[in-house]
């Protein structure tokens, strides 16, 4: 099922992901229940109002100077990254269990989503080896060549567009993935974007694809039940 929250304050959005997720692996006795639960599988979409998340492997050195932004440190994988107006984000609260998947085949299927999602608008998204998310291309974003960048240096050349972060418990996930459609880009350079020194962040609009919140919206969350349905 589709949630559409609209503009949302992070904690408390983060306060109901949790809550879902403990409610959904309740049994009557109040004990917990490894097996897939009768709890259908949700999925929230929305943006939210300025604001940086740390997650647990987080390091205090990566953020460079939030002027005056929110640092919320969460339960997530992952660094620091930031959330702003224009950005999509997707929390899918998924039964891993019932889906018959493990963790790295669930991130495999949000990223192929993101991609799917590009794809619709022209734009090739591409995978870095190690570096969960999405990238594109900075001088070809919808050419089809494969990476080739030195291992020394993975992102040459890249702009990351989509950031992925994710918490498992008791096989339910919650997190998500964030898409950059028309942003602020300004912010993302008071952190090393998900501790990667001198990242380049871009969104949609910086490629030359205008198009709007809802239409990004709309496409991304029917790739997203695509992909996440049993």
């Amino acid at each position: 099922m589709l949630r559409w929250l609209g503009r949302a304050e992070y904690a408390p959005t983060l306060a109901a992901m949790r809550a879902f997720t403990e409610a959904r692996t309740a049994r009557s006795d109040g004990t917990r229940d490894l097996t897939p639960n009768d709890t259908s599988d949700e999925i929230w979409l929305c943006e939210h109002p300025p604001v940086y998340t740390q997650g647990l492997a987080g390091k205090p050195e990566h953020v460079l100077n939030p002027h005056g932004i929110a640092v919320v440190r969460t339960n997530r994988g992952g660094q620091v990254t930031y959330h702003g107006p224009g950005q999509v984000v997707a929390y899918p609260l998924i039964d891993l269990k019932r889906q018959n998947i493990f963790v790295k085949e669930y991130v495999y299927r949000l990223e192929q989503a993101v991609i799917k999602t590009l794809a619709q608008f022209g734009v090739t998204g591409q995978r870095v080896a190690g570096a969960p998310g999405i990238y594109v291309r900075l001088a070809d974003p919808f050419g089809h060549a494969a990476l080739n960048g030195p291992p020394a240096d993975p992102f040459r050349g890249l702009g990351k567009i989509a950031a992925l972060g994710i918490k498992v418990s008791r096989h339910c996930t919650y997190h998500g993935v964030a898409l950059n459609v028309s942003m602020d880009l300004q912010p993302f350079k008071g952190i090393n974007p998900c501790g990667y020194a001198g990242l380049q962040t871009v969104d949609l609009s910086t490629i030359g694809v205008h198009v709007g919140w809802s239409d990004v919206a709309d496409v991304f969350a029917a790739k997203l039940a695509t992909y996440l349905s049993p």
